[in-house]
């Protein structure tokens, strides 16, 4: 039988208040209250509780499919929607139960960070925290981890080896040469010709990991090209792929099902529950089909034209989070993206501030700084769990003040981590929902190390901040919105305000 994978990258960048830890009302989401609540109701709830058939039968998505939450939004959900968020618990369960242990799930890196940017703290930090964040949730360990926008490069796949994780997810294009098992040949592979019906090994000095690339035009046939038209030429399409070899495997965004495309979380559940089954489908998830199938054809990755790595929706590799590099969502004619380097280098500054002053102002706080960061994840899933991880982390005995600067300080590199969340850079402007918000964290981290008394770097930010501007004159540049919708009116909707 072939085997039939499809994966489902479900994610919303964190969209919390700073400040309040509420989500603010967001009018560009009307009528809902925002955009998770809107989403939530067009493609999260309706792939949990699916009706298809004259008995209406009520399907869980979930189950049939490989999937990952970024672990900001599965918080949110616990807390909003608990009616869904149980019924993807049950998914894994009941996935892990019928396909050898293997569950449907997948962690995802923390904040969404664009990990080849990462510096090797941050990376490592992110990498834990997700897998931590998974474990809390779904009570077992990850055999995968979903690499944000699939960014990838060698010391990326390095660190999920050395955290025991056993395959990736990567785009057609990420692949640039293959060589069989015993063969020191290696040949070089024409961008997204690689063939996706089997899987691939990845080698380096810390062990092997498994990479599967999705088959590319049938996921721009998902996303882009109305395959969800119908569940028929769905499975029509499953079918002409099979022909090519034992597996039929695609990636796209979990927001397609239902909210980017009307009624394609009906058009999924009616293949997979039905149509592939009678198709002759092996419908399974990538743990399973490797207990069957071992990766016996070792790959190296794509570096990308800069060498610094690649991605599922960049054609210039990492570039737009960095440049701007001809890559863009939305935005009017005559639009440039020329804010995402001075914003990139603006954040990258207050990071290297605020983490000198994080390692100068816990040393006689915490016995390891950094592993106390990495750590402390605990906290955030458990508040109460705070007297336990200052027995394990405190470098002495600790004031209730002592404690208090201890947690501040890693709350400061919370929010730092949080600035390098993907979707500031991925959309048209600086003056953007997204953008805003990861400016709202750097505000954060701004106003408590002034309220720790520590050195604030914020003149030199706002300077580094003023070479990016915006498209639209109204709002200025970077230090002109950063300064109106992060520190003097931290509820407004800039996508709304003049």
């Amino acid at each position: 039988m072939t085997a039939l994978i499809i994966h489902g990258h479900f994610y919303q960048p964190p969209r919390e208040n700073p400040w309040t830890g509420e989500i603010d009302r967001q009018p560009s989401a009307a009528p809902y209250h925002d955009w998770n609540e809107r989403i939530h109701s067009e493609c999260y709830g309706p792939n949990a509780f699916a009706h298809i058939g004259a008995a209406s039968e009520v399907i869980n998505n979930y189950r049939n499919i490989s999937f990952n939450f970024g672990p900001t939004l599965l918080s949110w959900l616990d807390q909003h929607q608990p009616r869904t968020y149980k019924r993807l618990i049950e998914a894994d369960k009941q996935s892990a139960s019928t396909r050898g242990g293997h569950g449907n799930a997948i962690a995802q890196a923390y904040g969404h960070a664009i990990l080849p940017l990462c510096n090797d703290r941050d990376r490592l930090t992110q990498v834990a925290w997700g897998i931590a964040d998974f474990k809390f949730r779904f009570g077992r360990e990850p055999e995968s981890l979903w690499l944000p926008e699939t960014a990838c490069d060698d010391e990326t796949l390095a660190l999920l080896i050395e955290h025991g994780l056993r395959y990736v997810i990567l785009a057609p294009d990420q692949a640039s040469h293959i060589r069989k098992t015993g063969s020191d040949i290696w040949r070089t592979v024409p961008p997204g010709a690689i063939d996706t019906t089997c899987a691939y090994k990845y080698v380096s000095g810390k062990g092997s990991i498994g990479i599967f690339f999705y088959h590319g035009s049938l996921a721009r046939a998902i996303a882009f090209e109305g395959a969800l038209k119908s569940s028929t030429g769905l499975v029509d399409r499953f079918l002409e792929i099979a022909r090519a070899g034992e597996l039929v495997n695609v990636a796209t965004d979990g927001e397609t099902y239902g909210h980017h495309f009307k009624f394609g979380d009906l058009c999924l559940a009616h293949a997979l529950e039905v149509q592939a089954k009678q198709a002759g489908f092996w419908v399974t998830n990538y743990g399973e089909y490797l207990d069957h199938h071992p990766a016996e054809i070792q790959v190296k990755i794509n570096l990308g034209e800069l060498g610094e790595g690649t991605s599922w929706s960049c054609a210039h590799g990492v570039s737009r989070w960095t440049r701007d590099c001809g890559c863009y969502t939305g935005g009017q004619a005559g639009w440039n993206q020329r804010w995402r380097e001075p914003l990139r280098k603006a954040l990258n500054f207050l990071r290297d501030s605020a983490a000198a002053n994080f390692e100068s102002a816990s040393a006689d706080l915490l016995r390891d700084s950094w592993e106390a960061r990495n750590a402390y994840i605990q906290v955030l899933l458990s508040p109460d769990s705070w007297a336990n991880f200052l027995s394990v982390h405190q470098g002495r005995m600790l004031s209730t003040t002592g404690e208090t600067r201890a947690r501040t300080l890693l709350e400061i590199q919370r929010f730092s981590l949080l600035m390098f969340t993907s979707c500031g850079w991925f959309f048209s402007d600086i003056a953007g929902l997204e953008a805003v918000q990861i400016l709202r964290y750097a505000s954060r981290v701004l106003e408590l190390q002034k309220e720790l008394g520590l050195e604030s770097p914020r003149s030199q930010f706002l300077e580094m901040l003023a070479e990016a501007k915006s498209n639209d004159p109204r709002k200025g540049n970077g230090a002109e919105i950063f300064v109106r919708f992060a520190e003097q009116d931290r509820t407004l909707d800039p996508t709304v305000t003049v």
